[in-house]
């Protein structure tokens, strides 16, 4: 394997532990003289104070204009009003303050102040379910939460049971004669920004000493049912992940740098944007935020005009299917042009001829158009968050004039861990070698089939390196389900590629990540919807390639035809199962139920299969404890998953 070098012998149960090769000295290390995320925005601005940091869009009578900038040493200036407003609100190091909302200056200012105080910042997010919000504050303590304006009425509605943490609210824009009576009524102050910059007044803040082992961030994260996970990410993780990027696209001669413009519209709340925003601020570069509208995306982008840009797949899928849209519906001419030309630059690529000298005449005559329908100057796309479809990613690598990335990471390995090298297009489908700061190893999974020692080595991908997590906030216990022995063990299965790429095939539990990156706990849900006296059982289905749950279901017969004839439909019962009205029927009632217990979008079905047979042994789809065989079950039911999934597009 080409890319990886082996640092420690299989055991019984694992494989050898691989390192990328270039790393066979010793895994990479922080930038020297970085102590914390406070140097690196410090930094920064000491190297490009006047380079534009933060931009954003004015909107006048509905239009949108040209990108706004402030720079980086206004930036700074602002950030030390904020912390001296901070620290004089009573807020000590080592306290957590949540930042809740959207994308936007006010965010990344609001986080550097934390940092610039060693105050944990914890993202809030409504995400995650009903009452999440409200978990978050208390299990961490937050004393003080800044907040998006329009988010101001929802964070209000926690007080009942916040206010025993919760002393101070600060909104990204105003504050109503409302939104104040109300944070009145339970004890709380509430500031507009521009009131609570000029509380700190001429306060002056002595900055405190910060450590790399000190917890820069808490993130909260699902993955299993219960509440959710507070995974604490120290600056050492933050900062060792910085120089993670870099040391990708170095291998085709390509650096980040002050010239780089990055579009900040993936949640901040989430790790992956999180890092790269970092990783630009490091740099000095520009980083200009969306309008918060997806079917607004393409159009900010081709405003701010991004060199780099990240996406989750569910967003590439669509500028996909838009683009393929606009070639379907172009004349004759143009559309045999454009297969010609894909066809000659696909070949090429395939033959190992970089995609920047795989066909030039094609790129200006032909892809020169999608380049300017993404601002122009893209050269750089990073996928993360789930699996990007192999059709996807072969499109972009050849349409998009960029280099176009797969990474895999989880907010415990701080972000991408195993990436895809520019340029290698054998590496399409799989998530590539290990960056250069980790150790990964391969641990059989038996009980699936998985053999980590076999010759096609396969088993639950586990991690080491100083770029982990912490631990779960509070939660020791669930700690050391994951970390043995230094290992952090993901929950997903991976198979070795000959060349040293990973390739993600598998999860170990049964939870799986829909294309917008949100986990689904499945058998949560199976127990939730099971309820329901319309159905004997149900099986629902999904994967990071889709955006939306599908299920197969064995309706109750006498309930279905007591339905039917009180409708004043005939027929057998397994006529019933295949009448459309039935189907509405059932799918309605799970709809129902599904709002009821508080499911979230995502979580709510969108089409199903009615099968009059139950689940059963005979056909090999449940165990004799009457345990659903998953992987066998949806190869039964191959052909009616896809057709559910199309019939839904």
């Amino acid at each position: 394997m080409k890319h990886l070098v082996e640092v420690e012998p299989a055991t019984a149960t694992a494989g050898p532990a691989y390192r990328n090769a270039r790393a066979k000295d010793g895994l990479m290390q922080p930038p020297p003289g970085l102590h914390s995320c406070w140097d690196i925005f410090r930094t920064a601005v000491e190297k490009y104070p006047d380079n534009p940091m933060l931009g954003r869009r004015r909107v006048v009578d509905g239009k949108a204009g040209e990108y706004t900038w402030v720079t980086y040493k206004e930036v700074y200036d602002v950030v030390m009003k904020l912390a001296a407003s901070i620290s004089k609100s009573g807020i000590k190091q080592g306290a957590c303050c949540g930042i809740y909302g959207a994308n936007c200056p006010e965010w990344i200012i609001s986080m550097e102040a934390c940092n610039a105080l060693g105050v944990c910042c914890v993202p809030l997010y409504d995400s995650l379910g009903a009452g999440a919000v409200e978990f978050i504050i208390c299990h961490a303590e937050i004393q003080i939460v800044f907040v998006e304006e329009k988010k101001i009425a929802e964070l209000l509605k926690t007080c009942h049971a916040t206010s025993k943490y919760l002393k101070t609210i600060i909104s990204f824009g105003g504050v109503t004669n409302d939104h104040k009576e109300e944070a009145k009524n339970h004890g709380l102050s509430i500031f507009s920004w521009e009131e609570f910059l000029i509380t700190g007044g001429s306060h002056q803040v002595d900055l405190p000493e910060k450590k790399r082992s000190d917890i820069c961030t808490i993130m909260y994260t699902s993955g299993t049912t219960g509440d959710p996970k507070g995974v604490m990410l120290s600056n050492e993780s933050l900062l060792v992940n910085v120089v993670g990027p870099d040391s990708v696209i170095q291998y085709v001669g390509e650096v980040f740098d002050q010239d780089d413009v990055y579009l900040s519209y993936l949640p901040l709340a989430h790790v992956f944007d999180r890092m790269f925003e970092e990783v630009f601020i490091f740099h000095g570069s520009k980083i200009g935020f969306w309008r918060g509208d997806v079917k607004l995306l393409v159009d900010d982008i081709a405003a701010l005009k991004p060199t780099v840009f990240c996406a989750v797949p569910r967003v590439l899928d669509r500028i996909y299917s838009g683009l393929t849209a606009k070639i379907s519906s172009g004349g004759i001419l143009k559309k045999t042009l454009f297969n010609i030309a894909y066809k000659m630059k696909l070949d090429s690529m395939r033959k190992g001829i970089k995609h920047e000298k795989a066909a030039p005449f094609f790129d200006k005559l032909v892809f020169s158009k999608v380049k300017e329908r993404l601002g122009g100057k893209l050269r750089v796309i990073v996928s993360g968050g789930a699996p990007l479809a192999v059709p996807v990613e072969e499109f972009l690598r050849v349409v998009t004039c960029a280099y176009v990335i797969q990474g895999y990471g989880l907010t415990e390995t701080c972000a991408g861990s195993i990436v895809s090298i520019p340029n290698e297009y054998p590496m399409l489908g799989t998530v590539g070698p290990p960056i250069q700061h980790i150790d990964v190893r391969l641990e059989s999974v038996p009980e699936m089939g998985y053999d980590a020692l076999s010759s096609n080595p396969r088993g639950e991908i586990c991690i080491r390196g100083s770029v982990l997590f912490s631990g779960y906030y509070k939660r020791e216990d669930l700690t050391q389900e994951v970390m043995i022995d230094g290992w952090f063990h993901t929950g997903d299965v991976g198979e070795w590629q000959p060349d040293g790429s990973l390739k993600v095939i598998d999860r170990k539990k049964n939870i799986f990540k829909l294309s917008q990156g949100e986990y689904v706990a499945v058998e949560n849900l199976e127990n939730v919807y099971g309820v329901l006296q319309e159905i004997d059982s149900i099986w629902v289905y999904g994967n990071s390639f889709e955006s939306f749950l599908v299920a197969v279901v064995n309706p109750n017969q006498q309930v279905l035809e007591h339905w039917a004839e009180q409708n004043g439909i005939t027929g057998s019962f397994a006529e019933l199962c295949k009448n459309p009205r039935a189907k509405d029927h059932i799918l309605s009632e799970l709809i129902k139920i599904g709002k009821e217990k508080k499911l979230r979008g995502f979580e709510l079905i969108k089409a199903i299969h009615l099968d009059p047979l139950p689940f059963d042994i005979e056909r090999d789809l449940i165990t004799p404890t009457y345990k659903k065989k998953r992987p066998q079950m949806l190869k039964y039911y191959q052909g009616e998953i896809d057709a559910l999934y199309k019939g839904s597009k």
